[in-house]
């Protein structure tokens, strides 16, 4: 590679020959080839140079001039190229994000017709509480409140058994004939 030494790890690897596979000849040029100048001359057809000829002072490394004016309005198109690029994919994504909830609204449509054209919405039943039970669970008595006051002086029932028990901790599991 450099200083036509081999890199170690590709010297480690075996070449083969193989028949079928033929390195390209190098080509031989006629006497008469000449070489083309790195910089063109001006054109030969003698054409007259416009008044709007800006002399071409920048020059890239590979070899490109141009004037600062053509610079900055290359610049300028690019920059203008760029923002309609912008804008454009602004409104395709717009657009992508306006179908899929249009595509969303109409499968919610299709499961419940009816329910987002309207201000309706079904209301959930609530339970009674029974006569003799307490309004609120008593688990969710604050202690200091005057519920929980009530709660000191209600009796305590003894358990009769080890069935009242079980009822009483999962509800009565009476025997269906």
């Amino acid at each position: 590679m450099h200083d036509n030494r081999t890199h170690p790890l590709l010297a480690q690897v075996p070449l083969t020959v193989s028949p079928f596979v033929s390195l390209p000849n190098a080509t031989t040029l006629p006497y008469t080839y000449k070489t083309l100048p790195s910089s063109l001359p001006q054109s030969s057809t003698g054409a007259p140079s416009s008044a709007d000829d800006k002399a071409k002072y920048v020059v890239s490394s590979s070899g490109h001039a141009a004037h600062p004016d053509d610079i900055i309005a290359s610049c300028k198109a690019l920059q203008a190229y760029i923002q309609k690029v912008q804008d454009d994919a602004d409104k395709e994504l717009k657009a992508w994000d306006e179908y899929i909830a249009a595509r969303d609204l109409a499968e919610k449509r299709r499961v419940a017709p009816g329910w987002l054209d309207s201000e309706a919405r079904i209301l959930e039943p609530e339970r009674k509480p029974e006569v003799g039970q307490l309004q609120s669970n008593l688990m969710d008595v604050d202690v200091s409140s005057a519920e929980a006051s009530g709660l000191q002086n209600a009796s305590v029932v003894a358990p009769n058994g080890a069935g009242d028990e079980l009822d009483r901790a999962f509800g009565g599991m009476a025997l269906q004939r």
